[in-house]
This record gives C-alpha cells, structure tokens and sequence, in this order.
C-alpha cells in the first residue's frame, strides 16, 4: 500500500534544527517521480515502448539503511533522511525522497548521486505496468 509522502517543508525546517546543522552550508532535495514514459524509452531509446501507467514498487529497508550509512562517511556530509514508497504507485505518485546536508555543493552532489544510485540500483524493485 503506498504511503503518503513527507513535507519537504518540515524535513528542511528539522534538518537546520538538527545538531548537525552549523556544518551544513548546502541542502539538496532528490524527488523520483512515477513517469509515464517506459525505462526502456528514456534510458534506451526504445520509442516503440508501451507508456507506463503505473509501477509496482518495493525497498529492501536493511540494504536501504546500509546505503545511507555509506553516504554518511563521505567527505562533508552531516544530514540524511530518506523517504521510499511502496505498493502500486500511478504515474505522477512519489517513489522516494532524498535530503542530504553537507559542507559544500560538490560533497553533496556526490552523496546524493551515490546514495540515490544505491537505492535505485540495490535496494528497490520497481515493476512498471504497462
């Protein structure tokens, strides 16, 4: 069953009141969407692909907990919180939130690229329903 999904508001509003906060010189916001165009159109180029209408969609929450423990030992980083939906999501529904705070703009970038590649490519099955 798909969950409902977080004020980005509240998360920042808690982020610069966590201890943390005084290291932090930039927040960063991931926000990975249901799209209605297949995997296999955008990342392969395959225009003869079905439009998706939806996506079964599940995370291994212990591989989850790991990849954001690798992302807290990078260079600069101070803040994480994640958010993963589940159960059958509609185009336009919220598959995950990402929120990394860290020193300067390139640690960040790099934390949140890599902790959103773990949890897209080890953590998460998504199924698209066509």
């Amino acid at each position: 069953m798909k969950k409902e999904s977080p004020s980005m508001d509240a998360w920042l509003k808690e982020a610069k009141a966590d201890s943390t906060a005084e290291k932090c010189g930039m927040y960063l916001f991931h926000n990975g969407v249901v799209r209605r165009d297949a995997k296999a159109k955008v990342r392969a180029g395959d225009a003869s692909a079905a439009p998706v209408r939806g996506m079964e969609f599940a995370c291994d929450a212990a591989k989850a907990d790991a990849a954001v423990a690798a992302a807290r030992q990078m260079d600069g980083i101070f803040y994480i919180r994640v958010w993963v939906n589940e159960g059958t999501l509609a185009v336009g529904d919220d598959i995950m939130y990402v929120l990394i705070g860290g020193d300067i703009r390139p640690h960040v970038v790099d934390a949140l690229q890599f902790l959103v590649g773990k949890l897209k490519n080890e953590c998460v099955v998504e199924r698209e329903l066509t």
